[in-house]
């Protein structure tokens, strides 16, 4: 590299360092070690590496870069602006401002550019690795001799703090036995966290426990070595069967004065003083601020026609696609644009009334099953219990590294073994599981689901409140749904879950209460684009119900709807949801037997309800009705909103227990006999 050119590459690199760092200093807030640390390293990748068009940041084909630090936010803002997205330099200047497109940590659905939401640590590496195996399943499925039309890498940057959480290593033990080798983390490493030394909390050797889960790990000694760090990348981009580490040996702070290299330099600004002393330390002008030189701009201006022009490669490439492979073209097509096939519901499953019936579960995995078939993007797994929640796609293939299917496994599903395969085996690994499946829906082309029990929601909560803060076309699916659960005992029984998750702004929660309602919220959470949806299934067989005389079950679709009323204004409204409906229906018959008025109302998710208009709402829950019951086999709190100050609410408000489930269920009071004689008590009829 020439002179002149070592001195442009000084100056872009302090560029971004102290773009990011006058946008903390003025906001007052902010995280300013990363970004003087790391810049040269996020300066190589981008600009030497990052396969990006900034005039479409949703180009399907694009690299994607995760900035799994997020509280680094302020480097990638800067990076985002230089490099030409739509994020101007007023936007900088407004960091962690009321409406700015800069916010504290990186949102997706905020700011051109950024692929995934993080801040939360160890989440965006987790969704790294969902972002890399949505990239080799659809360059499986799609790619074919001569015609590469998927081929990107992810990279991640990621610091100390990340790789401590389990969620990270959870996801990267998957990644390396998964051989997901264009995934490339660079690891920020600089031994320091926001509370001290990392060395107050870590000693294992995080290079071999990377090589020991199957990456190919590589260290550059100095962070700020272009040179080095070039190279490190060019060798994890040619291993195509391990997903890489390189660790990069960087100082936190650099440059600082008196803060580089010390905890004092991570989260919060350096002060006026101690900015000024880190541009005169790397000869960067003290004023004005947001400085950009003019040769800094013309350089990464030119990155962008680089970007411009792989994208425009590989447009010429699709179209010679289009010639030789229409009907493939057409489909991968489709999929980017997030459309369903024109058929996907037409071999949805319709039980038949049985007084025995089956479990939610049961009749959800019938639904998956039909859909298996018309809905080819839809991809994913469970965490080692698809025996249990029945969340399997069967004959549609086991995804796994390309090779040879070993001798030993069991519990395959059939349809072959690869990077093609659409059940995905995420192991015991609940948190990772969640983080994935995200990364996966934020890629493009998949409509990606995650089944455990109910229970178990607890396990990867920040996944799902992330997926709902972004807007994750996510599908999270949980059994076992209540202490129906019976003989696994209260730690097995989830009491708090369904409401834990109601609590979640965005997420959409589903608990059908028969075969048809549960067919009725797969329908749901396939057609939904703006959100994550939860589906909240039974372990128990519930009766199917006769529909003949009741509403329909695309009532669900709806939130909640009227399942059956006697003639007349009705006295009492019975509101129930899941396995509780039945009863619910049997005790308003009892309560018709005896001369009374009785509306029974399915509620399988508030949040759709809700979002109907006032009109519907009124023709459902009519507002002079004001005795009400509400059933649910979990915590009561929240239902006061359906039930009013006059109505009553059955649920349970304590642990389970262990013993069989219809015994467990019925010395909770949720029988029949039980809500007949609340609803007599509020009726007067004594």
């Amino acid at each position: 590299m020439s002179r002149r050119d070592e001195k442009t590459e000084g100056h872009c690199i302090n560029a971004l360092r102290f773009l990011a760092c006058d946008a903390i200093e003025k906001a007052r807030s902010g995280h300013p070690g990363l970004p003087l640390g790391a810049a040269a390293a996020a300066y190589t990748l981008w600009t030497h590496h990052l396969k990006h068009d900034p005039s479409d940041p949703a180009w399907p084909d694009r690299d994607r870069f995760v900035l799994s630090a997020g509280h680094g936010s302020a480097l990638l803002y800067a990076l985002l602006h230089l490099s030409g997205y739509d994020l101007p330099l007023d936007e900088i200047e407004s960091f962690r401002q009321w409406g700015s497109r800069t916010p504290g940590h990186p949102e997706s659905h905020v700011t051109a550019g950024v692929e995934v939401t993080t801040g939360p640590l160890g989440q965006g590496l987790a969704n790294g690795a969902g972002l890399a195996l949505a990239e080799a399943h659809l360059a499986a499925t799609f790619n074919r001799p001569g015609h590469a039309v998927i081929d990107h890498h992810t990279y991640v940057l990621a610091g100390d703090g990340d790789l401590m959480e389990g969620v990270a290593y959870e996801a990267c033990a998957l990644a390396g036995h998964w051989r997901l080798g264009k995934l490339i983390v660079l690891f920020d490493s600089n031994r320091i966290s926001l509370a001290g030394s990392a060395a107050l909390a870590v000693s294992e050797n995080v290079a071999a426990r990377f090589a020991a889960a199957g990456w190919q790990t590589l260290s550059v000694e100095d962070g700020n070595d272009v040179a080095a760090i070039d190279r490190a990348i060019r060798t994890a981009k040619s291993e195509p069967s391990r997903p890489s580490l390189v660790e990069l040996r960087t100082v936190i702070g650099y440059g600082a004065p008196t803060k580089q290299g010390t905890f004092g330099a991570h989260g919060a600004p350096l002060g006026a003083d101690e900015l000024a002393g880190a541009k005169k330390a790397l000869g960067w002008p003290v004023d004005p601020p947001f400085h950009v030189p003019g040769e800094v701009r013309d350089f990464f201006a030119k990155r962008c026609e680089a970007g411009a022009r792989s994208h425009a490669d590989w447009e010429t490439r699709i179209r010679a696609y289009e010639k030789d492979h229409p009907d493939l073209a057409a489909e991968l097509a489709r999929r980017s644009d997030g459309r369903l096939p024109t058929d996907w519901s037409s071999d949805l499953p319709t039980f038949e009334p049985e007084e025995k019936g089956i479990a939610t579960r049961k009749a959800s995995e019938a639904a998956m099953q039909a859909l298996a078939d018309r809905v080819p993007e839809l991809v994913g797994g469970s965490a080692d219990l698809n025996p249990s929640t029945y969340t399997w796609l069967k004959g549609h293939g086991d995804f796994q590294a390309p090779g040879e299917r070993p001798h030993d496994v069991q519990g395959d599903v059939g349809g072959g073994w690869g990077p093609e395969g659409r059940n995905v085996h995420f192991g015991v690994r609940e948190h990772a599981m969640g983080a994935i499946v995200n990364g996966m829906a934020q890629h493009g082309g998949l409509i990606p689901y995650a089944a455990t029990f109910l229970v178990f929601a607890d396990y990867m909560r920040p996944s799902i409140r992330l997926a709902a803060l972004s807007g994750y076309r996510s599908v999270f699916v949980f059994t076992h749904d209540s202490i129906g659960v019976g003989e696994d005992g209260p730690t097995h029984q989830p009491v708090e879950q369904t409401m834990s998750l109601r609590l979640i702004p965005g997420l959409v929660v589903l608990r059908p209460g028969d075969a048809n309602e549960s067919v009725a919220a797969w329908k749901t959470a396939i057609e939904r684009h703006d959100g994550p949806t939860a589906l909240i299934l039974s372990r128990q067989g519930l009766p199917t119900l006769d529909r003949s005389n009741l509403g329909s079950a695309d009532g669900v679709r709806r939130g909640g709807y009227v399942l059956w009323e006697t003639a007349g204004t009705p006295e009492i409204l019975l509101i129930a949801t899941g396995s509780e409906v039945h009863i619910a229906l049997e005790a308003g018959r009892a309560l018709d037997r005896h001369g009374h008025a009785v509306r029974v109302v399915s509620l399988p998710s508030w949040e759709l309800f809700d979002a109907q208009d006032a009109t519907y709402r009124e023709s459902v829950l009519p507002g002079s009705v004001r005795r009400r019951i509400a059933v649910e086999a979990g915590r009561d709190l929240g239902w006061e909103r359906y039930a009013g100050t006059e109505g009553r609410i059955l649920a349970v408000d304590r642990f389970g227990a262990s013993a069989p489930g219809g015994e467990v269920m019925s010395r909770f009071g949720f029988t029949v006999d039980a809500i007949v004689a609340a609803a007599k008590e509020l009726l007067g009829d004594g």
